[in-house]
């Protein structure tokens, strides 16, 4: 199992609540929910990684269980990595999710690559 799919049906309630419906995507060994062609949060083991904004970015570090999102040996401002015990109520998991959903249309789209002929 590449990422923990408990997470991913408690995250699709979530969104299925809030009437949203992202594309689910592979990625990064895990699973993304993009919402609006924008990556909103997604899965990394049994890890939630959600892009919070900048603007809720430091709110967020200074919780229990909530780390900066770093791939590449440099944090990525704006999103984090909250661990598992720090989402074990659904009260908890939606606190992020409507942190991402809300800066959802405040986020860059990434640039499309264009396809080789």
């Amino acid at each position: 199992m590449a990422y923990d799919t408990h997470l991913a049906e408690r995250i699709t309630r979530v969104f299925n609540e809030r009437k949203h419906n992202p594309r689910e995507m592979k990625m990064m060994g895990g699973i993304c929910y993009m919402l609006d062609e924008k990556m909103c949060v997604g899965i990394v083991k049994n890890q939630l990684m959600a892009r919070v904004g900048p603007d809720n970015y430091e709110k967020c570090l200074a919780k229990p269980g909530c780390s900066e999102m770093n791939f590449t040996g440099r944090a990525m401002k704006g999103y984090v990595f909250v661990n598992e015990d720090a989402i074990d109520t659904d009260k908890d998991l939606e606190f992020y999710i409507d942190l991402a959903i809300g800066f959802n249309p405040l986020a860059k789209a990434s640039k499309k690559k264009a396809k080789k002929k």
